[in-house]
């Protein structure tokens, strides 16, 4: 293996032409999938899109900031109910994606103002708090939730495409950019910051880091992306209710974070991956998907505690070091 000769290179996403040629054939092949996939792989391909990115969000918060949070279907249902409000009243889409992702930043640094003082199993309970009011703010208000009759929304101009394959392409395109935000912010003075906080907090605060600041920034950050994922998921179903933002979808942001791996935004795909298609799997027997998801999490945790994103760098490394292991 080259060695790696400066800070630029060391930054670099991807350094081998070998490299760039395996993600472009990615790339091309989940654009021509809908060429030759059923309307049911496209469907889970779109959630998978989806969930990416409120993962990646939930990774930052929790994989590089190291502040848990349960309350994420707070922001997951306040994104998705500003989109469906807004796009009701004819604001256009682009606009519309914004303003969830931006109500659910500012909900952030509210909620965020707690990790000041409080750590660990305490903070965890205190947004906990927040999603469970959000939750009840929901069903009890039906103004905003629509009441027993739920919320529609109303269908999106898909330029000539089936509705299925304009979506597709939509979230695939936004997964695509949120992924390369994400590793931009890791790399980035923030990502490092961040990283320290993890670490040692009273450490990164000798060298000069802002907590405030930066906590405060990680939670509005982690909040955009699933304000984002809420306002997709809204869009994708045309339908809402409050019971679909249950402490159900914390878990399972949380579960998808440790099962893709801490710190890693690679492993943030791979556990929305395996946090969509793991019920999909058990679909005859749903009772059976919250005993999967805690197997996962113990299994994880005693064997593979980088995750899935840990299985794929020793991959990765056994075949670029190849024939020498």
């Amino acid at each position: 293996m080259d060695l790696i000769e400066s800070y630029v290179e060391d930054l670099r996403l991807i350094r081998k032409p070998f490299g760039w040629a395996l993600c472009l054939l990615f790339l091309t092949a989940l654009f021509v999938l809908p060429r030759v996939a059923s309307d049911y792989v496209i469907y889970l391909a779109t959630i998978i899109f989806i969930s990416s990115i409120g993962t990646m969000g939930q990774n930052l918060l929790i994989g590089y900031t190291g502040l848990i949070s349960f309350g994420q279907s707070g922001f997951l249902a306040i994104g998705a109910y500003t989109l469906a409000h807004s796009s009701r009243l004819g604001v256009p889409f682009p606009w519309t994606l914004l303003a969830s992702g931006l109500l659910a930043a500012l909900f952030g640094l509210l909620v965020g103002f707690p990790s000041l003082r409080l750590k660990g199993p305490y903070l965890a309970i205190a947004t906990l708090g927040f999603g469970i009011a959000v939750y009840q703010t929901f069903a009890n208000w039906e103004l905003l939730s629509g009441g027993r009759m739920g919320l529609s929304l109303p269908r999106l101009p898909t330029a000539g495409l089936k509705p299925s394959l304009f979506m597709y392409y939509v979230t695939f395109l936004l997964a695509l950019l949120f992924t390369l935000l994400s590793y931009n912010l890791v790399s980035s003075f923030l990502g490092r910051a961040l990283i320290a906080i993890r670490d040692s907090d009273i450490a990164a605060e000798v060298m000069g880091v802002n907590l405030t600041r930066y906590k405060l920034l990680s939670f509005a950050i982690s909040s955009f992306y699933t304000g984002v994922h809420g306002g997709l998921y809204a869009e994708l179903l045309g339908y809402l209710e409050p019971q679909m933002f249950t402490f159900l979808e914390s878990i399972g942001l949380f579960v998808a974070v440790i099962v893709g791996g801490l710190g890693s935004v690679e492993g943030s795909i791979l556990g929305a991956t395996f946090a969509v298609l793991g019920p999909q799997v058990f679909s005859g027997s749903r009772e059976l998907v919250p005993v999967i998801f805690g197997v996962a999490i113990l299994l994880v945790l005693l064997f593979e505690p980088k995750g899935l994103a840990g299985v794929w760098w020793r991959l990765k490394l056994y075949f670029l070091n190849w024939p020498f292991r």
